[in-house]
């Protein structure tokens, strides 16, 4: 089990599930710029668990990781069982005017030729991509970081008649996954045309009536959608407001935003680390890549 300099904390995590230490690998930068990837281990013949994120520096981290694959390659590994925790570039899944790259599909295309057998994701923001089977010719499985999530705030938060909330209809899955650990029920918010220049968020169908409110998405980037579905709960006289997300991207002053919007606390998983990265999808990984490498 080896990692990209983005996991390297995280990928500690999953070796212990197994009782293991990650390989070494040396990486490093030449004066001009380029990477410098080594990996110091024995894989001739056997398999290799790669994991790596691609949050902030995008670009780095997934150049990082082919260099990474193709070194194992070059080693002699027999397969190559990949997790790419935080999948960037899946927002750019269409063309929208002559010319344009469609991001996703050439990271994909990448991903498989350098010489990955296997492919884990981690909610993974599908949005007209209807599956990883559409994506890619190697398996491939999107697993979901949502459930922890949805144990932490139970354990963690003594909620008044909870209530999961999605942001919007693209949410609604995450909600009802939490709504079933919290063993509650859920909605989405949606925005009401009130004339040419109002418009009302609100609940398609609950009342709040003072209930606590679990707000539940799968990525927070700068944090304005959350902020603004917040400001909607609490005009609507929800109680307190936990805002749960699987990867937290968290720039240009995202968590200010939140808590001056109103919310209680936020908690997200270490995808991306962060200050509020705290559950870690570890066992996620290491339950999903446990009968892939018999161990």
């Amino acid at each position: 089990m080896v990692s990209g300099s983005a996991s390297e904390a995280l990928a500690i995590n999953v070796a212990r599930e197994f009782c293991l230490i990650p390989g070494k690998v040396e990486i490093r930068r030449f004066p001009d710029g380029e990477k410098y990837v080594r990996v110091l281990e024995e894989v001739r013949g056997g398999e290799a668990v790669v994991i790596q994120s691609a949050y902030h520096r995008p670009d780095e981290f997934l150049f990082e990781y082919f260099l990474l694959v193709d070194a194992l390659r070059g080693l002699g590994v027999r397969r190559v069982v990949s997790v790419i925790p935080y999948f960037a570039y899946a927002r750019q899944d269409e063309r929208f005017n002559p010319g344009e790259a469609l991001s996703l599909e050439t990271v994909s295309k990448l991903i498989e030729i350098v010489g990955t057998d296997i492919l884990y994701t981690i909610d993974m923001h599908l949005h007209r991509v209807r599956s990883l089977a559409d994506l890619f010719k190697i398996p491939a499985r999107n697993l979901s970081a949502m459930p922890l999530l949805g144990e932490y705030i139970k354990r963690s938060y003594a909620l008044q008649r909870p209530l999961v909330v999605g942001p919007d209809e693209e949410a609604e899955q995450w909600a009802r996954i939490v709504s079933e650990v919290l063993g509650t029920d859920y909605d989405v918010l949606q925005k009401k045309r009130l004339g040419p220049e109002k418009v009302k968020i609100e609940t398609r169908t609950a009342r709040l009536d003072g209930r606590d409110v679990v707000l539940v998405d799968d990525i927070i980037s700068t944090g304005g959608t959350i902020a603004e579905a917040a400001r909607a709960l609490r005009d609507q006289g929800t109680g307190k407001i936990i805002v749960a997300c699987t990867h937290p991207v968290l720039v240009q002053g995202a968590l200010p935003k939140l808590h001056q919007a109103g919310v209680y606390a936020v908690v997200a998983t270490d995808t991306v680390p962060s200050p509020i990265s705290y559950v870690t999808v570890a066992p996620l990984i290491a339950n999903a890549i446990r009968g892939e490498i018999g161990l």
